[in-house]
């Protein structure tokens, strides 16, 4: 309850891990101030090299207390040293598989100021088969986070035994599963999908993930239209978080960026949970540290609202601290303090 965050009542320790079956590969974001014509050429006036993928959910778990592990693959080379270099600089541990034969692969994106263009280079990353997770033991408590990307290469049969085993009944495991979606679920397969949807997970979306995951479940999509803040937007939101979570069976997170988050369970309303306004100057998305912190919370033993509470909190501090216009995942008691000093704004503008 929001009371408890306020007053520093956390839940009892936990040592529950969160654990990322997901992807980890290395990003070099390129801002170029137009794309070049096929055989053209072009300059690049800044170039920012960061770790991409599982990476920055798996960060923003650790950095909110909890122990963080990927199972994911990392290969032998150039860049599987980057992401290990990253991985001992974060405490993150890899409980994953080895590739001595390939190098993890990277993600060229040229940043033109308004849209960002996407060349992959698939390594180790995507080399999964149907035995990747068959060494992973859940512990009770446990968070185990899933990137829509592991649902599109070989390491989709991978998830799919695991998302097998975990069985359709969310009350029946102690541990819990969270998915991100993707926008390009039209690459994965009906039967897959079918699986996953079945496995009940805890889905954490922004807009145009939720849209793209309705329309693959046969949901009418929000029309854009009435998609503008202040304009019919909270009804929008609210509209698609209640028909994507009724068809799904199981607890949707849809995220909105500094209008926060709009959550709903089986059987419950949909509830919208504030964010916390920051002048945008990133050029990525929040969404990972914002779903890093949630897993971290949950396995810490927080409800799921407190959870995204916190993690909206976070989101907006990492916007505004971002590194090279990358957020940059703070750690968990300054969020605290965030809804905190926000709460007490709140209650000072209410009695005056």
């Amino acid at each position: 309850m929001l009371h408890d965050i306020l007053n520093s009542h956390k839940p009892e320790q936990s040592a529950a891990s969160v654990i990322s079956l997901g992807q980890v590969w290395v990003d070099i974001m390129m801002g170029v101030g137009e794309l070049p014509q096929p055989g053209g050429f072009a300059v690049a006036d800044s170039v920012t090299p960061s770790v991409g993928g599982s990476f920055r959910v798996l960060q923003a778990a650790a950095r909110s207390g909890s122990p963080a592990k990927h199972a994911g693959i990392v290969g032998t080379g150039l860049w599987s040293s980057v992401i290990r270099d990253e991985f001992e600089a974060n405490g993150i541990q890899h409980i994953g598989g080895d590739r001595l034969d390939k190098d993890s692969g990277f993600r060229l994106v040229l940043n033109d100021g308004s849209r960002k263009t996407f060349i992959a280079t698939y390594g180790a990353e995507a080399q999964g088969d149907e035995r990747t997770f068959d060494a992973i033991e859940p512990e009770a408590g446990d968070v185990f986070h899933i990137s829509g990307n592991t649902l599109m290469d070989h390491s989709a049969a991978g998830i799919e035994g695991f998302l097998h085993r975990a069985g359709a009944n969310p009350e029946q495991r102690p541990y819990t599963i969270v998915l991100n979606p993707t926008n390009s679920l039209h690459l994965v397969n009906d039967h897959l999908i079918e699986d996953t949807v079945l496995c009940r997970p805890t889905w954490s979306c922004n807009r145009q993930e939720a849209n793209t995951l309705a329309e693959r479940l046969g949901i009418p999509p929000t029309d854009d239209a009435e998609l503008t803040i202040g304009g019919g937007f909270d009804d929008a939101m609210t509209t698609l978080c209640d028909a994507l979570g009724t068809t799904l069976r199981a607890p949707l997170v849809l995220r909105a960026g500094a209008r926060g988050a709009w959550v709903r369970v089986p059987g419950s309303e949909v509830i919208h949970l504030e964010g916390f306004p920051v002048k945008s100057t990133h050029t990525r998305s929040a969404g990972s540290c914002h779903t890093g912190v949630m897993c971290a919370m949950l396995a810490q033993g927080w409800s799921l609202f407190d959870a995204v509470r916190i993690a909206n909190a976070s989101a907006s501090i990492a916007i505004r601290n971002n590194k090279a216009g990358v957020p940059d995942c703070p750690p968990v008691e300054d969020a605290i303090a965030l809804i905190k000093q926000h709460e007490g704004n709140t209650d000072t503008s209410a009695q005056a």
